[in-house]
């Protein structure tokens, strides 16, 4: 099926959104019962991560750690932000530099200054949502961000849409006082969908649209490790405690050609396996047998495909072994927990 849908639904009870561009599962948010990112607290400080600069702090829904603190006391109550999930064991990790963010517009309480995205580039558009811009945040200490989506968009609703983000600081950032409370909840799936796929697309949010789309059939394969790839090469992606490993094989053809071919129809899909998976931290790619000369046109590839990708992820590099690694922010929850 060509085109993008965006499908609207539930799995196992749970609020979910699925993006699929022409007939292939691109993306995948399930909601689950951790802490969202974006949610947002009054925290009371706890005490300070000796030798890390950090500090844990209380909420309601339990201990969090925020890093690089500085002049923050035991007791003290303090805004903070959920950035992403936590590693098993350990604190759920927070910012104090607090975004409220929608489709359009994000407001940054604690960075004053106008900014239109960079990816808008005509002068006549960016002049006009400058005037947007002045116009809804004039005289405010806030700052405002305001993103790609806006190229094209009515007028009306970026300038809604900045209204109810700034309101919506306001109000939070007036609410500093006071005992541990959770004042935000963060965006759940189908939030997120609207507020970051902002592509053309056809919504699906009838009963059965999972099913109709073939979400439903995507999840159980994406339930084995294994993943396939063309030509009768595949690749297997195992989380354990410490790392993600990912294997490459290339099938029955063993020679060097068929190594690289299959590490780069890796490289382009690894992006899209981790994102359906929920998988982050780190990760390490036992590759197929290629040569040394063909490292530089993996990287290459590899780079291209996380370009694409929004989640913060670091390429680090090979090791003396030969396996590459990465480092990829937990912002989901792996699909293994929430199907569990």
């Amino acid at each position: 099926m060509k085109g993008t849908v965006i499908a609207l639904g539930a799995v196992n009870g749970r609020d979910a959104a699925a993006l699929i561009e022409d007939g292939r599962l691109t993306d995948l948010l399930i909601d689950s019962d951790r802490p969202r990112p974006g949610a947002i607290y009054r925290a009371r400080a706890d005490r300070p991560m000796k030798g890390q600069g950090g500090m844990f702090l209380n909420t309601p829904d339990g201990p969090v750690f925020l890093r690089q603190v500085k002049g923050l006391s035991p007791g003290e109550p303090i805004l903070v932000q959920v950035t992403g999930y936590a590693e098993p064991g350990k604190a759920v990790p927070v910012s104090s530099k607090l975004l409220f963010k929608s489709r359009y517009a994000i407001v940054t309480p604690e960075a004053p200054g106008l900014n239109i995205s960079r990816q808008i580039r005509d002068d006549d558009i960016r002049d006009g949502l400058l005037e947007i811009a002045h116009e809804e945040m004039g005289g405010s200490d806030m700052g405002l961000i305001l993103r790609s989506s806006c190229a094209g968009a009515d007028p009306d609703a970026i300038a809604e849409d900045i209204r109810t983000m700034a309101a919506m600081a306001e109000q939070v950032t007036a609410d500093r006082a006071g005992e541990p409370e959770k004042l935000t909840e963060g965006d759940g799936p189908h939030e997120l969908a609207w507020r970051d796929w902002v592509m053309e697309a056809t919504v699906a949010d009838t009963p059965g649209a999972f099913e109709d789309h073939g979400v439903l059939d995507a999840l159980d394969a994406l339930q084995s490790p294994l993943a396939p790839l063309p030509g009768g090469a595949s690749f297997y992606i195992e989380p354990t405690r410490a790392l993600v490993a990912v294997d490459v094989n290339t099938g029955g053809d063993t020679s060097p050609a068929a190594g690289l071919k299959a590490n780069l129809a890796a490289a382009k899909d690894l992006p899209r396996q981790l994102r359906l998976r929920g998988l982050g931290g780190q990760i390490t790619l036992d590759l197929a047998p290629m040569g040394k000369k063909d490292r530089r046109q993996f990287e290459t590839t590899l780079r291209a495909a996380f370009r694409h990708d929004a989640t913060e992820t670091a390429l680090a590099g090979w090791t003396p072994l030969g396996h590459y690694e990465l480092q990829r922010k937990r912002d989901r929850v792996p699909l293994s927990e929430v199907l569990s």
